[in-house]
Formats: structure tokens, C-alpha cells, sequence
């Protein structure tokens, strides 16, 4: 505090406090949250759809990966936290928990089968096949995880901060699991 008392009274704002209030007021209701028309009927903004579509891709993902577990029982071990890690980025995105991986894949498995059941295990696009061989079918997770790692690091400067670096990290957890899944 100044030794000095000031010339004006103590109950008067400054100018430059009214200008700085104001200014911050200002940004406060720019940075405000929402599709930016204020029309609740607008539809999801370019966010919400990313998220969707994350989630989205991460369930179809989830799902591939049991449909090789239902079509290759030895590779439960291996692939199972995988997967888990997949379901969580769903879950990460506002996605659904899938079941476990033993009762959605062993259900169908057991009924028919393995080209079958991972047909019925994959995701809806058609993509579900399972191949017959172990390596092979390693390659189709490989290649899932890649190319999903590569769209999400695409979409990266399409969407807002936080859902950016969401979709950074679980990019780079795909790459981790391309990574895992060529190993050995």
C-alpha cells in the first residue's frame, strides 16, 4: 500500500478496471459452448460428431478384435487387453461398454463355425471376416489399428482442444497396438 493517500475515493472503479471487466466479459460470452447459432434444432456440431464418430469407430474395432478371438482361441491371451483398451477409448468417446470378449466371441463359437461366428462378431460393414490363419488375421487387426490411427491423427485439426488431444492419445495408442501386434 502507498504511504500516500490516493486523490480519488476508495468506492470508485477505475477506468481501465471498467475496460478490463468489460473486455473479459466480452470473451467470457464469445468462449461460450455450443453449435455457435444457438438453435437448439441446428443438429450436433463438428465436435459432436467427431466424438461419435470416434466412439463409433472404436466399437467396430472392439468388435473386430473379437471376432478374431472367436475364430483363433489362442490369441485370447494376446489380444484381450487389447481390446480392453479399445473398449475403453469407446467408452472414452460417450460409446457403449461392449461385452467381454469370452461371452460376446465363445457364444457365437461355440453355435458355429469360426468363419462364421467372426462374421457375426464383425462389424456391421461388411468387414467381419476373419481369415483362417492366425498371422493373417493378426495383419487385419494391424491394418484396422493403422489405418484408424492415421484418421484420427487427420482429424486432429478439424475439432476443438480437448477432443483433439483425446483423439491424439488414442492415436498414438493405436500405433502402440500396431506396434504390439507385429512383435514377435
Amino acid at each position: 500500500m502507498s504511504p500516500f493517500p490516493s486523490p480519488r475515493p476508495a468506492s470508485a472503479p477505475r477506468r481501465r478496471s471498467l475496460l478490463a471487466s468489460a473486455a473479459g466479459a466480452a470473451l467470457l460470452v464469445g468462449c461460450s459452448g455450443g453449435s455457435g447459432s444457438g438453435d437448439p434444432e441446428a443438429g450436433p456440431s463438428a465436435a459432436e460428431r467427431a466424438r461419435a464418430r470416434a466412439a463409433r469407430d472404436s466399437e467396430e474395432l472392439a468388435a473386430r478384435y473379437a471376432a478374431v478371438v472367436a475364430a483363433h482361441p489362442g490369441l485370447a491371451e494376446r489380444l484381450g487387453p487389447l481390446r480392453e483398451e479399445v473398449v475403453r477409448h469407446a467408452e472414452a468417446f460417450g460409446g457403449a461398454r461392449a461385452g467381454s470378449p469370452t461371452a460376446s466371441a465363445t457364444g457365437t463359437a461355440s453355435a458355429a463355425s469360426p468363419s462364421v461366428s467372426a462374421r457375426a462378431a464383425g462389424p456391421g460393414d461388411g468387414s467381419g471376416d476373419v481369415p483362417a490363419d492366425e498371422k493373417d488375421a493378426l495383419a487385419l487387426l494391424v491394418r484396422a489399428e493403422r489405418d484408424l490411427a492415421d484418421r484420427r491423427a487427420r482429424a486432429l485439426l478439424e475439432v476443438p482442444g480437448e477432443l483433439a488431444r483425446l483423439l491424439a492419445s488414442v492415436a498414438a495408442a493405436g500405433a502402440a497396438h500396431v506396434f504390439l501386434l507385429t512383435e514377435g
